[in-house]
Parts: structure tokens; sequence; C-alpha cells
């Protein structure tokens, strides 16, 4: 007899197999059939919120009686809110562009060969998450609109959920003549799916992982496809000499504490030196109000003290954290090349921002820092796909190549060559 791993391999690839056939055929309907698809499924999720709310209620109560932390439950839970706003995203990706219909303008060229390029789909996509049960949606979604297929691999503790929106797609898909192969998902709790998943090379063309460090660490080591993977969003704002404290403190609170679990969320505040005393005494209450963490060096914890609230020393190690919850680092540096070079250290490549009105010291830190996303005056947490226009989120690729920042539909395309000639021999 086979070994269950054996099997657990054969039923991943053949869930990947089906997912391949069905994608040519999708990946030729029109633009405005898929968009109607999208537009069916966001009423769908509409209508289906009680049921989906009831599974994400076992998941959430289980993972409370598993001991698992505030930042992990708020990841993990659903509300009605929350799913109302999945099914106005899934809209908005309906009214994008038709990210297939792109093509560049031809050249012709001194032999009579006509070249132009044509967007295409990146074929099937592999992706792994972990506690989000809405990345069930908004990777379909993503996927849906750029004629691609998907294989999804879920985290365990957000099983009944992942289903239950999985229902609802694959109604969808059936109800408009869709094999719902399109869209598969791996229902293997043991962990070693992972692995077998990664190993899939001529089936998943392209492997995304979404979730923490060790999740994409994993992933980059042992996948045999290319990787659209981002990491950990160490995110660090900086705010410099010259900058109106009151509006700066609000989006420093906001960066914060908005959604503290999100990995564009605040982890580190660089301040400079000639305006930490005020801006400390001017942010102090509203991190004593949230309940924010403060791990800060001696001059920013000798400035909190005087401000009223006491602090963590920071240790080294605490630089490169991606906090996840309402703890965070303050820094006192020299001037902006300081808080550079600092970021350059310990920054991750995920999103970076600087508070000031010297435009000329703005300029210098969005042209030296090194991010996916680097922001003048802004929150991080502007660094999402639905911010961005794009509908939906696939991830926030760290990577230099190919896509990088929020990955939504039109990021999920590739180009093909389109020669033409008349009867054309190369001499």
């Amino acid at each position: 007899m086979e070994s269950d791993g054996a099997q657990r391999k054969q039923r991943i690839a053949a869930k990947a197999s089906l997912a391949r056939l069905a994608q040519p055929a999708w990946s030729v309907r029109a633009g405005v059939e898929r968009d109607a698809v999208l537009r069916s499924l966001a009423m769908a999720l509409r209508a289906a919120i009680p049921d989906v709310l009831r599974a994400n209620a076992l998941d959430v109560a289980q993972a409370v009686a598993g001991g698992y932390n505030k930042a992990f439950i708020d990841r993990l839970m659903l509300s009605q809110d929350t799913l109302l706003g999945v099914a106005d995203d899934i809209e908005t990706v309906a009214a994008l562009p038709d990210p297939l219909a792109w093509q560049s303008a031809p050249t012709c060229l001194p032999s009579g060969l006509c070249l132009r390029r044509q967007a295409v789909p990146l074929g099937v996509l592999g992706v792994i998450y972990e506690s989000r049960p809405n990345v069930t949606i908004d990777i379909a979604a993503a996927a849906l609109k750029s004629g691609n297929a998907v294989v999804l691999r879920g985290g365990r503790e957000a099983r009944q959920s992942n289903l239950a929106l999985l229902q609802i797609i694959h109604r969808v898909l059936r109800e408009a003549d869709v094999d719902p192969a399109l869209v598969s998902y791996v229902d293997e709790p043991d962990r070693e799916a992972v692995l077998d998943l990664l190993q899939l090379q001529g089936l998943i063309d392209v492997l995304i992982p979404r979730g923490g460090q060790s999740l994409v660490d994993l992933c980059r080591q042992h996948a045999r496809m290319p990787l659209i993977a981002g990491g950990a969003g160490v995110v660090h704002l900086y705010v410099d000499q010259c900058v109106d404290v009151h509006r700066a403190v609000a989006v420093i609170l906001n960066a914060k504490q908005q959604r503290p679990s999100a990995c564009n969320a605040l982890d580190t505040l660089l301040l400079h030196a000639g305006v930490a005393a005020k801006v400390i005494a001017t942010l102090a209450p509203g991190l004593i109000e949230a309940g924010i963490e403060v791990h800060a060096d001696p001059q920013a914890s000798d400035l909190l003290r005087s401000a009223g609230l006491q602090s963590q020393a920071l240790l080294t190690a605490d630089l490169d954290r991606e906090w996840l919850a309402l703890t965070m680092n303050i820094v006192v540096v020299a001037d902006v090349d300081a808080a550079i070079a600092h970021i350059a250290r310990h920054g991750s490549g995920h999103s970076e921002a600087i508070l000031g009105d010297d435009l000329g010291v703005a300029a210098r830190f969005l042209q030296q820092v090194d991010a996916a996303a680097v922001y003048h005056n802004a929150s991080t947490r502007f660094s999402d796909g639905g911010q961005f226009g794009m509908g939906v989120e696939v991830a926030v690729s760290t990577s230099r190549l190919h896509p990088r920042g929020p990955v939504g539909p039109a990021e999920l395309t590739s180009v093909k060559w389109i020669g033409t000639g008349d009867y054309l021999a190369r001499r």
C-alpha cells in the first residue's frame, strides 16, 4: 500500500493538474465575461455572509481555546463589515481595466519583422497563506480578473472559513459554466503539504507565500518554481526637524494603531534630535491612551519619562522586529542621513516614510531609501492593494524584480512577443 505521504502528494498534484487544465479556456474568455463572474461572486458573498460568519466563529473559538494571541485572533476574525468590504473590493476589481487587453505599439525592424508585446496570464498560481481567511476571496478575485488559475493552501486555523468561502466561489463558477478547478484548495492539514506543493514544478507556474518570515523563508528554500514573495514588514517612520508636530503625531498614531497586526504598521519611529522632545511630549498622551508599549533608546526613554510614560529598554534585536501588535520602538537620530542609514541596516524593504516640510530633505529620503513603497507626509498604512486602487491585494512583494509592492490583478500577468512578417526568413 502507498504511504499516507505518497497519497497526499498525489491528491495535491491532481488538484494542480486540474487547475492547469482549466486555465487556458478561462484565459481566452472576454474581459466582460470575467468581470461578470466577479460581480456574481460579490453578490453571492453578500448573500452568504451569515454562513461565512458561522464558519468563522468555529475557527475563532478553536483559536481562542488553543491559546493564540490577540494579534492572531484579529487576523483570523471576520465580521459583516469586513465581508461587505470584501464584496465591494471584488466589484472594484471587476471595474478595473482588463489587464489582458494591454499590448505595446508595434515596432517594425529593417528585416521586415514587426514585433509587439501582449499581456498574458502567469498561468497557475500557487498561494500559501496563513490566518487571514479574506485572502481566499482576494486572491481568487485577482486570479480570475487576470485569466489565471490558482491553487490555494490556507492555514489550518482558518479551515472552516476558507472552505465556506471556497464553496461560494465554486458555486459561482459552476453557474457561469466555468470549471471550478480553476480555483482549487488544498485541504490537507499536514504541514508537509506545503512542501509537497512547493515541488510541483511544471504544474504551478508561480508560488506566492503570504505570511510570516518563517513561511517566506521556507518557500524560498524549497520552492521549485519562481516566487513572488514579501517578507517581514519592519516599517520605519522618520520625523524630520522641520515638521508640523501636531499633524505628524496624528500620522504616527495612525501608522501604529489603525491596524497594528498589519505588515504595513509602524515598528520603529525615528526622531530628529532637534524635534524629539516636542514630538514625544505631544505624542505621549496618545500612546498612553492607545495602550502602546514603547521600547526606547536612552534619550527617547528620558523624554518619555518626562512626558509621563515609562518605556522598555530598547534591545538591539528589537530594531529588526516586526511587532504586529501595539508595540513600537522609538529612536532619536542626528539627522536624515542617520535615519536613512538606520533604515538601510534594519529595514525589510517593505514601507518607509518621512514626515517633514523641507522638500529637499524629503526628496533625499525618497530617493535614497530602498523599499517597495516610500512615503512623504503619509502613513505607511497606505501600502495596500485596495488603497492603491487595485481592489484587492495578493501580497506585498519586497523583491527588487517585477512585481514590487502591492500585487494586484495587473501584476499577475507577463508578456509574450508576437512577431509578424510576409513569409519572412532570416538572412
